[in-house]
């Protein structure tokens, strides 16, 4: 009965693994570059068409801008990104790099860090905004 058990347990395992792989859970936290924050920010925001994107030195977050000049901060939730539109008054230049107010309280404010105004500029030439 013993090696019944053990044998059960070690399934159990071995498909919890790959639920877990399946699911993508325990995946690594960080946003790996300007292109998956761009994919994330075009699915979450309708109409958004990336003209470039920039990620923070860590990696928890990214700033995403379109051809017309929306803005949407990204940054990793879980296995995720999450995405937020925001208005470029809420994006401002700090020591740590760009801080973002969403004005949401669950989403928070979001620091792009190592990312200054340069950089954003650089996303959308066309735009002077920032």
């Amino acid at each position: 009965m013993t090696s019944v058990t053990l044998a059960g347990s070690l399934v159990a395992v071995l498909v919890l693994a790959g639920i877990a792989w399946a699911l993508k859970l325990g995946r690594d936290k960080r946003i790996e570059s300007p292109e998956e924050a761009a994919d994330a920010a075009e699915a979450a925001l309708a109409g958004f068409v990336t003209a470039g994107a920039v990620v923070g030195a860590d990696g928890a977050a990214a700033l995403a801008v379109d051809r017309t000049g929306r803005v949407a901060v990204c940054k990793r939730h879980g296995a995720r990104v999450a995405v937020r539109e925001v208005a470029w008054s809420a994006v401002r230049a700090t020591a740590e790099g760009m801080r973002i107010d969403t004005g949401e309280r669950r989403f928070g404010a979001v620091t792009v860090a190592g990312v200054n105004a340069l950089d954003v500029r650089r996303l959308a030439p066309q735009l002077t905004r920032v």
